[in-house]
């Protein structure tokens, strides 16, 4: 478990400002046949470097004691990501709550992020009341990133439903 009061705070602003500017906080839905439902929720941390230095994302890494680093070997960039459940919340959220951001837009994100992750850990995301929260929820992170998702929330209700026929 991180201690974000270990990490020197011009070094945490400092990350705090990159990931205010480059980062985004964003959750996915995958149709799973190996699931308790039929769909995995996963919440995601991740900031990119655009240039041929992968120095900002490795120091994330570090600092944050977990993720992954990956280059796109199609143009250089190098992104740092978080997804797995426990590294939110045990890492990437205590981070950002002792760091903070100035944006309003991010701060809010960060907000809906953690009312999410709060909702998974209470297993709400086990029941088709629990996932419309969550997509209410996520409907009001990143100026609604609709149009960049694989599966509408029509579709991942009826998916739900279909499943659960019951709710």
């Amino acid at each position: 478990m991180l201690n974000p009061k270990k990490i020197a705070p011009d070094l945490g602003n400092y990350l705090a400002g990159f990931a205010d500017a480059e980062g985004s906080f964003h959750v996915s839905f995958r149709k799973r046949k190996d699931y308790k439902i039929p769909l995995k929720i996963s919440l995601c941390f991740n900031v990119s470097q655009k240039e041929n230095d992968q120095v900002l994302v490795s120091l994330f890494k570090k600092e944050l004691q977990c993720g992954t680093i990956r280059e796109r070997k199609h143009d250089g960039v190098y992104s740092y990501e978080v997804n797995n459940f426990n590294e939110i919340q045990t890492n990437v959220i205590p981070f950002f709550k002792q760091f903070g951001f100035l944006s309003a837009k991010k701060k809010k994100d960060f907000s809906k992020f953690r009312q999410i992750a709060k909702l998974i850990q209470e297993k709400e995301h086990l029941t088709v009341e629990g996932i419309e929260k969550i997509l209410k929820i996520r409907k009001e992170m990143n100026n609604g990133g609709d149009n960049r998702r694989k599966y509408s929330d029509t579709q991942l209700l009826r998916i739900l439903r279909d499943y659960m026929p019951n709710t």
